[in-house]
């Protein structure tokens, strides 16, 4: 059993059904914590759709699927914010692939197509009850930093050097 990672474009039936899949896990997540109810199904579908990932589009972005014995079971995106930053983003294991090593393969890769297009730095940011992503993160070598956006879900921010 072997994992296999490559860019893919956003808009690729794999790319497609795994935004599908990690947007439906963390808006589902969230909404069962704060309002005790799944995604209201019209919502999801029009969130979805609405985030079409050209942010993750050559040159300034990169998409990178995941398969585990050629099927796709993961994704995370890069995108370049300049002055040598980039951003880790979409980082996604499907629930049934999880604890076989996908998770750190797919950010390490991530790393490494972002030091290729020159950022010395990666940021993200994540939510609290995304415990499992936090805790990847630090074990990666993710520090936790101040605020660097101001997206509405966001709770916790990383930064890691890529020197």
């Amino acid at each position: 059993m072997t994992w296999t990672i490559a860019p893919e474009p956003v808009d690729s039936p794999a790319a497609a059904a795994l935004w599908r899949a990690y947007y439906t896990e963390v808006s589902d997540r969230w909404y069962l914590l704060h309002e005790d109810r799944r995604t209201d199904p019209e919502e999801l579908e029009r969130e979805i759709a609405a985030a079409t990932g050209t942010e993750l589009t050559p040159p300034d972005g990169l998409l990178l699927v995941a398969r585990y014995d050629g099927e796709a079971a993961g994704s995370a995106g890069v995108r370049l914010l300049g002055d040598g930053v980039a951003e880790l983003t979409r980082v996604f294991v499907h629930e049934g692939m999880r604890g076989r090593g996908g998770a750190p393969r797919l950010v390490k890769a991530a790393e490494d197509a972002a030091r290729a297009r020159g950022a010395e730095v990666m940021i993200l940011d994540t939510r609290t009850d995304l415990v499992e992503a936090r805790a990847l993160y630090a074990r990666l070598g993710y520090a936790e930093t101040e605020r660097h956006n101001d997206d509405r879900y966001a709770e916790h921010w990383f930064r890691k050097s890529l020197n």
